[in-house]
């Protein structure tokens, strides 16, 4: 009998070793982090575990250890703070590539100091050289240049240091540019060229182009300033990549994208080279672009999961900055002026209809409260019809100021507020001038109402409108502040995401918001293995210590891409 017994209990303690043999190895272990997983059934964990790609192991240091091999590659993270890989979810990946090559002007405090930049820029170009920048925005110059048209300010400057060479500076928004008199003179822009429709030349007194065309009224420089060559795009396209991993981005939902863009996307992604996973929006302006991919259908999840292109953007207004938000009642500091309709409702209303039909999402640019209220009509119509999928998933890209009836309908009709914390923070300022105190209150940058409907807020930075940021956008989050600190209590405190939400507002929303919350978004056993390391623990620490957090590490699919 005490033989059987020590017979089995020999019995146990080799099989016991068998096991711990024959225990599968990991590519990647990480020990001794801070690890917010968001999975509320295990929300924190100290050690992870990483087998091609998809994490296989989330717990504790002792039993992280039965996953490591002599070729197992392990990094100690020294209580560094581990989270979900952060996602951009509404940014323009071209347009950061670009802001980089150009001339940044996102940091200019008036208009004499881009005067400056520009006529650096002009003394190096050689003649006829087109010279290109983006960024400036006129309520934020602490001087105003004199002479200022409709609060814009007017070409004769720039026109006076650049003669020879074409200028065109974008507006931080986007949705307006600056052109000197060579550029309207090459492009034929003259005083009696009129309005395009969702469009404005503003003009002076005498009735002469100022050089701000404004939303569609860009379109007039189309196919007049040089096109890159593919040497430059590939380069635009590889900066965009390391500027995002610089900033702990490891995938990125990328706002409206023309075929030549998406063939780019898909040779990098062929090569090796798509080191960020993108979700892919098409330019819901190009008919011919549209049709062609209605007769393909989405294409989701190449290489890997790697570049989905599954949606459609749309334009239904412009700017609060340029006053092309459509709203519903006249804009404070203009009378009689309540916006412009970028894309008429018609066309809007075909295109989420065909697109949902052969598979699309929809994601509608909306900023003010007549853009909002319309598009959510339009959505309800087609979700209510018999031909709907089951939730497609609308969504509605800003939505930054809302009817105060309208607000419930995100939650109720499960469409997506794709949301820019740092707008608010960038924009509150001086955008209380646009709206009035009851607006701004009632119904501008409204998360924690929109949460409260049930609706998945999401977040980004719209780069290159705002910096790619991803942890000043969480502190405006959590804050409401501009990030100088201001207000001491924040813009409409009542409104702050608590730091749980604005973390999943960066992570499983995105993912949520793309379809893919089943493989990303949570740090969770299965899941791709996008890991953001931090320097400090961001839910913890002084909201004043976010801003000067660091990133440590940026992982992809088990590969450490960025260190410090």
């Amino acid at each position: 009998m005490r033989s059987t017994f020590y017979f089995l209990a020999l019995a146990a303690i080799c099989l016991q070793f068998s096991c711990i043999d024959r225990h599968p190895k990991a590519d990647l272990v990480l020990f001794n982090g801070n690890i917010y997983t968001l999975n509320d059934t295990q929300p924190k964990a100290e050690a992870l575990a990483v087998t091609d790609g998809k994490i296989v192991y989330v717990g504790n240091n002792v039993n992280a250890n039965q996953w490591v091999a002599d070729t197992t590659s392990i990094i100690d993270l020294e209580g560094k703070t581990l989270t979900p890989g952060l996602i951009e979810g509404h940014a323009h990946l071209m347009g950061i590539g670009e802001n980089l090559l150009n001339l940044d002007l996102l940091e200019t405090k008036s208009y004499e100091e881009i005067i400056e930049m520009v006529q650096a820029k002009v003394e190096e170009a050689e003649d006829g050289e087109w010279i290109l920048g983006r960024g400036w925005h006129q309520d934020k110059w602490y001087v105003l240049p004199e002479n200022m048209i409709n609060g814009f300010p007017a070409h004769n400057k720039l026109s006076e240091i650049s003669p020879n060479n074409p200028v065109v500076l974008s507006h931080a928004s986007g949705h307006a540019v600056l052109a000197n008199a060579k550029a309207m003179e090459l492009a034929g822009i003259t005083k009696d060229t009129p309005d395009p429709e969702g469009g404005t030349i503003f003009k002076d007194l005498g009735g002469n182009p100022t050089g701000i065309l404004n939303e569609t009224a860009e379109l007039l420089l189309e196919g007049i300033i040089p096109e890159d060559s593919d040497e430059r795009r590939i380069q635009v396209l590889n900066m965009a990549i390391e500027e995002c991993l610089k900033n702990g981005i490891t995938s990125f939902h990328d706002a409206g994208a023309k075929q030549k863009t998406i063939d780019l996307y898909e040779s990098f992604l062929n090569n090796g080279l798509l080191k960020i996973r993108l979700y892919v929006m098409l330019d819901g302006s190009k008919e011919e672009l549209l049709e062609n991919w209605y007769a393909s259908g989405p294409k989701i999840g190449l290489g890997d999961n790697y570049l989905t292109i599954r949606s459609i953007k749309l334009y239904s207004d412009g700017a609060l900055g340029s006053r092309g938000a459509l709203l519903l009642e006249d804009y404070s500091d203009a009378p009689g002026v309540q916006g412009l309709r970028i894309t008429p409702a018609d066309q809007i209303m075909r295109v989420a209809e065909q697109g949902t039909k052969n598979g699309f999402q929809i994601a509608t640019h909306c900023i003010g409260d007549r853009a909002n209220h319309e598009v959510l009509d339009m959505y309800e119509i087609i979700l209510k019809s018999d031909t709907t999928r089951a939730n497609p998933r609308f969504r509605i890209e800003h939505a930054q100021h809302i009817a105060g009836t309208d607000i419930p309908r995100f939650g109720e009709l499960g469409i997506i507020p794709s949301m820019q914390a740092i707008h608010m923070s960038s924009d509150r300022p001086w955008a209380i001038d646009r709206l009035g105190e009851s607006r701004i209150i009632e119904g501008a940058y409204m998360w924690q109402e929109l949460i409260s409907t049930g609706a998945n807020v999401m977040n980004g930075t719209d780069a290159p409108v705002e910096p790619l940021n991803p942890l000043a956008n969480y502190y405006a989050s959590i804050t409401r502040q501009t990030l100088e600190g201001k207000p001491n209590n924040g813009y409409e405190p009542e409104q702050r995401m608590n730091r749980t939400q604005a973390l999943k507002a960066y992570t499983i929303n995105n993912a949520y918001g793309a379809f893919e919350e089943d493989i990303k978004g949570t740090i969770e056993i299965g899941k791709v293995a996008d890991f953001t390391v931090l320097s400090k623990d961001i839910m913890e620490v002084p909201a004043a210590e976010i801003l000067t957090t660091e990133i440590e590490y940026t992982i992809v699919n088990g590969e450490v891409l960025y260190q410090k």
